[in-house]
Formats: C-alpha cells, sequence, structure tokens
C-alpha cells in the first residue's frame, strides 16, 4: 500500500517527513488573491506558481511557511507536492453574499485543505493509502476522533467525482480513500523531543502554523498574530466588514468581531513565548 505524509508546514509534520520517508510528500496551501498580502519575495513567488500550476500572490498562512516547505523539501531530498483548493477570497462569496467559516462550518478546512489533498489522490494514486498524520503523543484525543470516520475495514471512504452525467451534472462514486496513521503516537513522539531535533538543522519555520486569522484561536492571541502580520489580520476584518457583520452575529467567532479585537487595550505587552501550539489552533487534519 502506498504511503502519503500530509504536511502542515509545521515542526511536527515536518519531523514525519524526515523520520517517516513517504511515497508521497503532500503540502496543501491556503491562497489569497488580495494584493495586499501579496508575497514580497518575487522570485520566490514565481517557484510557488510553478508548483501550484497558478499565479501564486499570497498566503493567508504566515509567509515564512512558504520557505519552511522550500527548506524541507531540500532537507530530506525528496519531492514534495504542492496543491491548492480555490483562493480563500473565493470560497467565501455565496453568489452576493460573504459567508463565513466558524468553528461549527469549518469548510474552510475541506476546501482548501481536505479537498486539494482528495483530488491529488485521484489524479495521481487512486488506490487505497496508508495517511501519516501528525498527531503527537498526548494529542490521542484528536487521532480518536479521525479513527471515528474509519469503517469496519479501517479506511476512510469518501465522494469523488468520476465523471459527467449526460445531464451535465457531477456524477460521484464513494471510494476507498486512506487509512489514517498516526506513527509519532505509535513511537511515543512528545513536543520536546520535536523542537530538540530542529534546532539545529537548516530549515525555516514560521511562528505559527495556519491561518494567521485562524478562528480556533483566543482573542488574545489573535491580537498578538495581528501584530506579527497586520496585512494578514487585515485580511479578516476586511470579510466581515464587506459581509456586514452585525449584532455579533455571523462573524468568525461569535461575541466578538475581528475590528472589536483590534481595538483591544491589552495590559501587558504579549511576547512570543506566552503561546505555545495548543493556542494555535488547527485544521482539523
Amino acid at each position: 500500500m502506498k504511503t502519503l505524509n500530509s504536511l502542515s508546514g509545521g515542526k511536527t509534520s515536518s519531523y514525519i517527513a524526515v523520520h517517516y520517508p513517504a511515497d508521497y510528500n503532500v503540502f496543501a496551501l491556503v491562497t489569497t488573491t488580495d494584493k495586499e498580502c501579496l508575497f514580497p519575495d518575487e522570485e520566490v513567488r514565481k517557484i510557488v506558481s510553478d508548483k501550484i500550476g497558478r499565479e501564486f500572490i499570497g498566503t493567508l498562512e504566515m509567509d515564512e511557511t512558504i520557505y519552511t516547505i522550500l527548506d524541507l523539501e531540500q532537507f530530506i531530498g525528496k519531492k514534495i507536492d504542492w496543491v491548492v483548493g480555490r483562493p480563500f477570497d473565493e470560497i467565501i462569496q455565496r453568489k452576493d453574499k460573504i459567508y463565513l467559516p466558524n468553528k461549527v462550518q469549518r469548510f474552510c478546512t475541506i476546501d482548501m485543505k481536505l479537498k486539494p489533498i482528495m483530488s491529488f489522490w485521484y489524479d495521481n494514486i487512486r488506490e487505497p493509502i496508508e495517511m501519516r498524520i501528525g498527531f503527537r503523543a498526548n494529542e490521542m484525543r484528536r487521532a480518536k476522533s479521525m479513527l471515528e470516520r474509519t469503517e469496519e475495514d479501517g479506511f476512510v471512504y469518501d465522494k469523488f467525482i468520476v465523471g459527467k452525467h449526460p445531464s451535465g451534472k457531477n456524477k460521484w462514486q464513494k471510494m476507498k480513500y486512506q487509512s489514517p496513521r498516526f506513527p509519532l503516537i505509535e513511537n511515543g513522539i512528545f513536543k520536546d523531543e520535536i523542537e530538540e531535533y530542529w534546532k539545529d538543522k537548516p530549515v525555516r519555520f514560521a511562528y505559527m502554523n495556519n491561518c494567521v486569522g485562524c478562528f480556533h484561536r483566543n482573542p488574545i492571541l489573535l491580537k498578538h498574530m495581528a501584530t506579527k502580520a497586520p496585512n494578514k489580520f487585515e485580511w479578516f476584518c476586511k470579510q466581515e466588514r464587506n459581509q456586514g457583520y452585525e449584532n455579533n452575529n455571523g462573524g468568525f467567532i461569535t461575541g466578538m468581531s475581528y475590528d472589536d479585537i483590534l481595538k483591544t487595550k491589552l495590559q501587558i505587552e504579549l511576547f512570543d513565548d506566552d503561546f505555545n501550539e495548543c493556542d494555535s489552533g488547527y485544521c482539523g487534519l
């Protein structure tokens, strides 16, 4: 059975890429068409454009994540396949209305992470695979949640577009897709060992992974992220404004707009070490 490492750009999944070689290493990149989030290095923009097969303008993840994947590919000496879904700007546009994801409706993860990897599988593999997921030894609850989605044979089955009906509508087929595996849980690997490993390695990592304005993050961390990547955080504020955010309802998080978070006056100065990956939020991979 073929193996696939799902990479996020973080130290944990990168550790898996090094220590558990797979037939495929796949990284799903979140993109935006907003020129205010333009990736600053024109040469690297061209490299990424070639890898994803369309013009790359910018990402709503931290820019350092781009360098992580480029560095990691050189470090492991194996190809990393970059995949993309529709830009974030497009997936929130429903006809003439902005519809924002939240903790209940996490369609951003589905459209920009899960679906692009599934499409890669359908186009390049199309047989059941073992998919390695970067959950550490203390994240058994997350692994259990994912395993609950498998059927009796231990595989996740998903629906794929396999053609068109005479009417022009998509033809769907349920296919045996992947069996999730968690090598760090199996081998008792915790965060401290991963951090120690990367101390002297030539791979650059972002301060935190996932989108700068990820709604899984608490407001204090979001305020901190707004100071680290103001142009990207402004993108999230702008989407709520475009949506017509009213009565603290319908935004990325309940009870507070991202503009409210920007206006928050903190009584202490926040430092990078005040937060860790547990605060970061996650895409559910």
